[in-house]
């Protein structure tokens, strides 16, 4: 068994292989491993990989079933103590691996961990996908250190300090592998987006811990796959956000909280009416009916047993209310 493979899911990405692997190469950590893990694509991404960089290992998936599935049966191919599941667009830094596996390895309740993400076309900048660590509120929306929304803060050394979060960025996540298998990996029902935050919230219910660390840094150009603008993103969101609220909370929190997404939700569709995204607003719709179509599905994923679940990296409030009503636009004005 290694100690430290990285995983890179790629799917139709050559342009970013292309541009990004070298990186990847240059600063790896001696004797980790490397694989390219393949959804199917046409575009000739293996053959690329295989003629450039024989070194790598391939993994290929017979068809194109999203990020989580497409990681779950990568990753029984992979033997190792800890995984680095990265995406194929991230420009990785010096020595950005050993800062985080010596974190982990000296704790081992800490199950997950993710660098700090900044911006690839602005490296000033936090980038929107994980930023200094991932927090959720108590109406399940999720939002960063750095990055709230669509408003990402510049980095001048304001979260320089290794914490607890409640998720890690699939983006550039490390985990341990035995505690990814445990919990049963990713949710595949998910296809993509928001099945790191699902799967770090089940590790937590385990006793475990997420931590981010700025003594790592990578930069990434986030939408290689889906654009941040996309209506199907929009649509996974705000869907996966229900799938993940209706399978981690008791139906004493989860009930009341259902009936307020209905009205929050429906604010934000209407928001995107009137900003002529219709067909954001009908993503929202639609959103709302896969779930409520699933729900007995989801029901047999539900927490069998719901301890206290008052976590690191959860805030009691309402990011809508912080950002939209009382205008805070940084994660310093909303979570001390």
């Amino acid at each position: 068994m290694t100690k430290v493979a990285i995983v890179i899911l790629n799917w139709n990405g050559k342009q970013h292989l292309e541009k990004f692997l070298p990186f990847v190469l240059g600063n790896n950590m001696q004797g980790t491993e490397i694989y390219v893990a393949d959804n199917a694509s046409t575009d000739n991404s293996i053959a690329f990989v295989k003629e450039n960089y024989p070194e790598i290992k391939i993994i290929q998936n017979s068809t194109n079933e999203g990020f989580a599935k497409g990681y779950n049966d990568a990753l029984k191919h992979v033997n190792a103590q800890y995984y680095i599941l990265l995406n194929s667009d991230v420009e990785v830094t010096p020595n950005w691996i050993k800062p985080i596996i010596d974190l982990m390895d000296g704790d081992e309740k800490i199950a997950a961990c993710q660098p700090k993400i900044k911006s690839f076309t602005n490296k000033e900048y936090f980038e929107h996908a994980g930023a200094a660590g991932g927090f959720i509120d108590s109406f399940g929306y999720a939002f960063c250190r750095g990055r709230i929304f669509d408003t990402t803060e510049k980095d001048i050394g304001q979260y320089e300090d290794i914490r607890e979060i409640f998720w890690a960025t699939g983006a550039c996540m490390f985990i341990r592998a035995k505690c990814f298998i445990n919990a049963g990996g990713f949710d595949a029902d998910f296809f993509a987006h928001m099945e790191e935050i699902d799967l770090c919230w089940r590790l937590k219910n385990q006793g475990y811990k997420i931590y981010y660390t700025p003594y790592s840094t990578v930069y990434h150009l986030g939408g290689g796959t889906l654009d941040y603008k996309s209506p199907r993103k929009t649509f996974l969101n705000f869907r996966n956000s229900l799938y993940m609220l209706y399978k981690n909370l008791s139906s004493f929190k989860l009930i009341p909280l259902l009936c307020f997404r209905l009205v929050l939700d429906g604010i934000a569709g209407l928001k995107f009416l009137f900003e002529g995204k219709f067909s954001h607003f009908l993503a929202v719709i639609k959103a709302h009916l896969s779930f409520y179509a699933n729900v007995k599905k989801l029901r047999k994923k539900r927490m069998k047993e719901f301890k206290n679940q008052d976590f690191q990296g959860f805030y009691k409030g309402s990011i809508i209310v912080d950002y939209y009503l009382k205008q805070k636009k940084k994660f310093s004005e909303i979570y001390k």
